[in-house]
């Protein structure tokens, strides 16, 4: 029986909270770093003001006023002390403030050095082009995900793995999971944080400095888009990292060496949508999912013949629909295919749920079916799922077999010892075989190898 995996994606603070506190005080050393952790939605009606007295600002009431008191506290950004009186008071934390102070006043050395002192670029881009840049490389990834050749780097596929949004097995391609396949459902907000969060825990492994990838990744959410960018004084660690954004349409540099890079808006945007709660499913992210990026929203008609029209030339989108169906014709702004038995089941082989198949469906209807109620043919939604239960009928459940016993009593004898640590799986008594659990097996082997002994 397959793991149905439910796609779960942590927000900024979530996140935070996790990093050891040495992690933490490392971070907040870097105003821009101090000013991302501090301006989330989360903690919007919440005022705190760094006096350069003892006492560190006022609270203001609040609904959610526990909730952001929490957030603070487990941020590392204030710690709670103990008042005269016995009251409960908070202090900030100093490192925290200070850079704080110094984001919010504009002082400080620039955050990010502008490629001016490189003098102006010979090939500069324009707004436009690195939005086209940005939403090709990205979708470059996506393709790989759902099968289309794409020439996409080996850390980048391992990272896909690692992350369980692909499956490798021994001498075969990747393929996509079932948290793959959610994961494409998602907005290309929340995409790209998840993917970012999969990065940053394996970032260490790969010898990189984490706090220091950080702090770069919250730069680039206050650089300008447009505006090219200096590699000088960046170590071997950041440019490596420079290089993995650059794969992810993250950044655009023309060449490796390139001494200049240009943030996209994806990378500009990064902090806007992580600070964002990103843990949607796929059913509630729907509506703003990875196909709006490309304009295919509501482009699918299905017949109660079971065949599937997407009127797309998405090479993105075709790939999707391809991967619970089988293709029949393309032409140019259309596509023909065919919901199967086969083209299903194997869908769900793969990890893909029924409803995962409904729900895509669903939510990519063409206008003309969402004019009609229900927007499915029942006829088509009950069919995909009898296909799934028709595969997932079996369970499988791992256990040790015991048979081949010389009396009836001693099969009772030992089925009752089984029954009694709770280990019994089935039996057959009429053939005196029984299954007892994995864990459950080296008691009842002791137990009979003391009772023959006995005998």
């Amino acid at each position: 029986m397959k793991l149905r995996v439910q796609l779960q994606c942590k927000n900024l603070h979530e996140y935070l909270k996790e990093l050891n506190p040495e992690v933490l005080d490392r971070l907040y050393n870097h105003p821009a770093t101090s000013l991302v952790s501090f301006c989330p939605v989360g903690l919007g009606g919440l005022g705190v003001l760094g006096g350069s007295g003892g006492s560190d600002g006022p609270v203001s009431p609040l609904r959610d006023h526990e909730d952001c008191v929490s957030v603070l506290s487990g941020l590392r950004l204030w710690h709670s002390q103990q008042l005269q009186g016995g009251l409960q008071g908070y202090t900030l934390n100093p490192v925290f403030k200070d850079n704080l102070r110094t984001a919010l006043l504009g002082g400080g050395r620039a955050w990010a050095d502008e490629g001016s002192a490189l003098g102006p670029d010979r090939h500069a881009r324009d707004i436009e082009s690195l939005d086209r840049y940005a939403t090709e490389r990205w979708e470059v990834i996506l393709q790989f995900m759902v099968g289309s050749p794409s020439a996409v780097s080996q850390d980048l596929a391992q990272l896909l793995v690692q992350a369980g949004l692909m499956k490798s097995e021994v001498g075969e391609a990747p393929y996509i999971t079932s948290a793959g396949f959610q994961f494409l459902l998602l907005d290309t907000a929340s995409q790209l944080w998840y993917f970012t969060l999969q990065y940053l825990k394996t970032a260490q492994s790969r010898g990189m400095d984490l706090v220091e990838i950080l702090s770069f990744l919250f730069q680039l959410s206050f650089s300008t888009l447009g505006r090219d960018y200096s590699v000088e004084g960046m170590s071997e660690s950041l440019l490596t990292f420079l290089q993995h954004l650059r794969e992810f349409g993250l950044v655009f540099q023309r060449k490796r060496k390139s001494r200049r890079y240009y943030p996209t808006r994806l990378a500009i945007t990064l902090a806007a949508g992580i600070t964002s709660t990103a843990s949607s499913s796929s059913s509630s992210s729907s509506s703003s999912s990875s196909s709006s990026s490309s304009g295919d929203s509501g482009y699918i008609v299905v017949e109660t013949n079971y065949r599937l029209y997407a009127y797309t030339d998405s090479e993105l989108q075709i790939a999707l629909v391809a991967l619970f169906s089988e293709m029949l014709y393309r032409f140019p702004n259309v596509v023909v295919a065919q919901l199967t038995r086969e083209s299903v089941q194997q869908a769900i082989a793969n990890g893909i749920t029924a409803q995962q198949i409904i729900h895509f469906l669903r939510t990519r209807a063409h206008p003309v079916m969402l004019s009609q109620s229900p927007v499915l043919p029942p006829t088509i939604t009950d069919q995909i799922r009898l296909w799934e239960l028709e595969r997932d009928r079996l369970q499988f459940t791992e256990g040790v077999l015991y048979n081949q016993f010389l009396s009836q009593a001693d099969f009772e004898v030992l089925r009752d010892r089984a029954q009694g640590l709770g280990c019994l799986v089935w039996q057959d008594v009429s053939h005196r075989v029984m299954v007892v659990t994995p864990q459950g097996h080296s008691e009842v082997k002791r137990f009979w190898k003391r009772q023959r002994s006995n005998t």
